[in-house]
């Protein structure tokens, strides 16, 4: 539950309800202003400020997804309120809800199929469970090679052209497709958050 208001003639309190959505819901927002706490000419104002907030992304620079917010109170003034004062407030009342609150960092999650001579299986496997990779399944292509299949973080994935040519001597290939997007392990989304803290520093 947040409340913010802008400046000296800028007037503007929302309060709203953030929760989470399941994923891939998107963004929904429920008006649940009564007996004009907010004018209705405002209350798509507060809406467009907590879009352009989510989209510029809170704790890193990448878009917030899923969550349903409601606005359920605020207040006005009728001469220093004004469509940019309830986007401020809206904005810093997301702001607020999310240093309050926290948020799950996603990361994107490809879909790889390596196709390796069989002698250098083994590697493949053990180098893709470092990389925080699930082996979906391995089978023959014949003439010698096994296809491995695998859900992996696309993060861990930036150099595999590389390290797959030193495993196998050059005799590997690869495919690699975006599939979903799944939640990022705490220790690692806390270098995330503080890198991007230290880079608005800076």
């Amino acid at each position: 539950h947040v409340k913010q208001s802008g400046g000296h003639g800028q007037y503007a309190v929302c309060n709203i309800e953030v929760e989470p959505l399941p994923r891939g819901s998107g963004f929904e927002y429920v008006d649940k202003i009564f007996g004009g706490a907010v004018p209705q000419q405002f209350i798509p104002s507060v809406e467009k400020g907590i879009i352009k907030t989510m989209t510029e992304g809170v704790v890193t620079t990448n878009p917030m997804v899923d969550i349903r917010v409601t606005l359920y109170d605020g207040k006005y003034h009728t001469v220093d309120s004004s469509d940019m004062a309830f986007q401020i407030a809206g904005s810093l009342a997301l702001r607020e809800a999310v240093a309050k609150a926290g948020v799950a960092l996603l990361e994107p999650i490809v879909k790889v199929e390596v196709v390796v001579p069989q002698d250098h299986t083994g590697d493949i496997i053990g180098d893709l469970n470092a990389k925080r990779g699930r082996i979906l399944g391995m089978e023959s292509t014949g003439s010698g090679k096994q296809r491995v299949r695998a859900m992996v973080p696309q993060s861990e994935m930036t150099r595999y052209s590389i390290d797959l040519r030193s495993m196998t001597g050059g005799r590997g290939a690869f495919t690699m497709t975006v599939d979903h997007y799944e939640e990022m392990p705490a220790h690692i989304a806390e270098k995330v958050i503080a890198e991007y803290a230290k880079h608005k520093e800076d």
